[in-house]
């Protein structure tokens, strides 16, 4: 399908983190668009790394307030290669089953990142991670700093020294 030059492009950059796995887990994203940035992010309890790598790309894309052409930025190979090698296709036609016939982790966040990948014209690029990538390394820092203060306002739940 040919990008449609008509709908704002808006560069997204995601990232997420966690403090074990699962652990308190942040993601973190950022939005570029005619030279401004806006930056977003949070933190979660319980959780998986690839659960916060997926909240950061649905978060971003549902800052969006209008139908964009996006280009999400992410280092995350679970998430850009499930939309890029077809796996979300594969798993909706296997009724929600991976390649093993078990049922695919995270179904609530992908359905949901589904419905909002219908709203605009989405592209995903892997970029390495923990490289000389600004953007990747600005939502790297939020994610991380999202964790800490989510250990800080719960410090009763997180003796010290246990990071």
């Amino acid at each position: 399908m040919e990008a449609n030059p008509q709908l704002k492009h808006v560069i997204l950059y995601t990232d997420g983190a966690c403090s074990g796995n699962p652990g308190p887990g942040g993601w973190a994203a950022v939005l570029s668009y005619g030279g401004h940035q806006k930056e977003l992010s949070g933190s979660m309890g319980s959780t998986t790394n690839n659960r916060m790598e997926l909240f950061a790309v649905i978060s971003g894309l549902g800052a969006l307030k209008t139908r964009c052409r996006v280009s999400v930025y992410s280092d995350s190979t679970y998430v850009v290669d499930a939309i890029n090698q077809h796996w979300l296709d594969s798993w909706i036609k296997k009724n929600w089953k991976n390649a093993e016939g078990d049922p695919v982790a995270n179904q609530d966040l992908w359905k949901l990142l589904l419905i909002i990948l219908k709203k605009h014209e989405v592209t995903f690029y892997k970029v390495k991670g923990h490289a000389d990538d600004a953007l990747n390394n600005r939502c790297d820092e939020l994610a991380r700093a999202a964790i800490k203060e989510y250990r800080q306002r719960n410090q009763d739940l997180f003796p010290e020294g246990n990071e």
